[in-house]
């Protein structure tokens, strides 16, 4: 039978799906572009022809992870109809996403050449700042200015909650819960702080 010839998209797609397969299995130490080659039915050179080298290979494959997070977050951030169901849902899906696919992403991470000390929030991370940070602004009556920095800083949470939920024995319920009320509990906080602050003294007349 005569095999079917894949488009390249089509094939640097499966040597990556390939390549993430080996890493959940057993880690990055053992890959090599003639393992890959093996797993993926193609010879190590045909891999060269897509990616010049490993490193460049791997890193290809931390972007694709993360651009799919991003997106099923996007996707729960434009789906929501109140502020509450917005964190939740992103939350919801960062952590769901650190479940089924987080040892792939940790174990990428942890090479130096491969994530250069980005986490996991910082794909696309400046677009949905601007973004997130917009709603925060209107919702919690509070200058554009103070809502980035408010939703910068909180961006770190979800990923400090995966990367405790991946060694921890707390289920993903409770730590959404947590993580939730935590940046809830912030801004609130922040916008107290600030409507306090900005009020007229009265004065005694």
């Amino acid at each position: 039978m005569k095999r079917r010839r894949l488009s390249p998209e089509k094939r640097k797609s499966l040597i990556l799906d390939h390549t993430a397969d080996i890493i959940a299995a057993d880690g990055v130490a053992v890959l090599s572009m003639e393992l890959i080659g093996k797993k993926a039915g193609i010879s190590k050179s045909l891999v060269y022809t897509y990616f010049d080298s490993l490193t460049e290979l791997l890193r290809a494959l931390l972007k694709r992870e993360l651009k799919r997070l991003r997106r099923l977050q996007v996707q729960e951030a434009e789906n929501a109809q109140t502020f509450e169901e917005l964190v939740r849902g992103v939350t919801h899906q960062y952590l769901k996403y650190i479940e089924e696919r987080g040892l792939i992403i940790e174990r990428l991470q942890a090479e130096p050449s491969v994530s250069r000390g980005h986490d996991p929030t910082d794909y696309s991370r400046n677009d949905a700042v601007s973004y997130i940070s917009e709603i925060v602004a209107k919702n919690f009556d509070i200058p554009q200015g103070l809502a980035i920095a408010v939703t910068d800083i909180s961006f770190g949470l979800p990923a400090t909650a995966g990367a405790f939920y991946l060694h921890s024995e707390m289920s993903r319920e409770d730590i959404e819960k947590i993580t939730v009320t935590m940046i809830l509990g912030s801004l609130n906080a922040v916008q107290n702080d600030y409507s306090t602050r900005q009020q007229i003294l009265r004065r005694k007349t």
